[in-house]
């Protein structure tokens, strides 16, 4: 790359803007990394310290770049307060979350200023920050479904209820009485049908999953006959895989850690799966948070089209909230997200609304 391509003593205005927005972000997501690796200790401490030392290093890059156009760039940015707000609030898989995001969106592989050894970076800072909010999105996948799940369902299916019934012509304490009867009848099924999903999942599970204490058998067999091998066989392993496999396994045998691993590999599935009771409860609250949400208006006095417009107004915003945190969660698009929320929900209620209109008219 030659000098020209790289900048010069007198870069222009748009390059000074871009750099700068660079410079920021390098050292947003810098102290992002050294604020998340003050709370940890050990492996994942490390290779956060590890990561703000790479941002450190594009960011020296930006001001070799700026020169003296780099003094106007502040230590800390907005973002950097947003990403600690929501890290004391929601812990650091959001901020993970945000941060892997934020690396597999860089655009310095089409910035000639910026090196290829940064661009490559930043493609491995995606994977490294990927593995380090894997553990935290396992232990939130139980109870977050529930919670989204709920929360989705309580917007949408009461709102349908609710202007389904308004649309019918009935008067406003009717639509009144059968959005909270909606409400709590959906919170009660949503709570027992997550209670009854995970607590089958779980068993179902147990069912399936090696026993932790049959590697004490392992010292005990017959080397000859090797009935470790039809346990391989039966999960799939050919016979001669099966037998070399189950040989290496009696070699290195080691009671300990034979023990952990199978005590970890159960723990792992259980934490993926949540608690039969947090997703129930989880389900019921965030239903009924989200079922009371169309209710609002008629609670506050408001009839006909005046009602039904501020709740879909509500439900909304409700449902783009969803649908963004989902997508940040997921390292995945937030406005994708929202705007799906957004169309299922009132695809949903608008031909609930369209069958109450229906209804009203022909009852009439």
């Amino acid at each position: 790359m030659t000098e020209h391509e790289r900048g010069s003593d007198h870069p222009s205005r748009p390059e000074i803007r871009r750099w700068r927005r660079y410079l920021a972000d390098e050292r947003a997501e810098a102290a992002v990394y050294r604020d998340l690796a003050a709370r940890r200790t050990g492996e994942e401490r490390a290779i956060l310290l590890a990561l703000a030392e790479a941002e450190a290093r594009h960011e020296a890059h930006w001001v070799a770049l700026l020169g003296d156009h780099a003094a106007s760039v502040p230590a800390v940015s907005l973002r950097t307060r947003f990403l600690g707000f929501f890290a004391r609030r929601f812990g650091s898989v959001f901020v993970l979350a945000l941060a892997q995001r934020a690396e597999s969106r860089s655009p310095y592989e089409a910035d000639v200023h910026a090196t290829p050894a940064m661009a490559a970076d930043e493609r491995i800072h995606s994977e490294v920050v990927r593995g380090l909010a894997a553990r935290g999105r396992q232990r939130l996948s139980g109870t977050f479904r529930a919670a989204v799940f709920g929360a989705n369902d309580g917007l949408v299916s009461n709102l349908a209820l609710v202007m389904g019934i308004g649309a019918a012509g009935v008067g406003t304490s009717t639509v009144l009485l059968t959005g909270l009867a909606g409400l709590l009848a959906g919170a009660l099924s949503m709570g027992a049908g997550e209670y009854v999903s995970v607590r089958s999942q779980r068993e179902l599970l147990d069912a399936s999953t090696p026993d932790p204490e049959a590697h004490r058998a392992l010292p005990h067999l017959d080397v000859d006959a090797n009935e470790l091998a039809l346990v391989y066989r039966a999960r799939g392993m050919e016979a001669v895989e099966a037998d070399a496999r189950a040989r290496e396994v009696l070699a290195d045998y080691e009671p300990i850690s034979a023990a952990a691993r199978a005590s970890e590999q159960l723990a792992d599935e259980h934490e993926a799966i949540g608690s039969a009771w947090g997703a129930a409860a989880s389900s019921f609250a965030f239903f009924a948070s989200g079922a009371i949400i169309p209710v609002v208006p008629y609670l506050l006095g408001l009839e006909g089209i005046a009602a039904v417009v501020l709740a879909a107004v509500l439900v909304g915003i409700a449902l783009a909230a969803t649908g963004t945190i989902v997508g940040v969660l997921s390292g995945a698009s937030p406005v994708k997200r929202a705007l799906r929320q957004l169309a299922i929900g009132f695809g949903a209620a608008g031909a609930t609304y369209l069958l109450g209109l229906a209804f009203g008219t022909t009852l009439a």
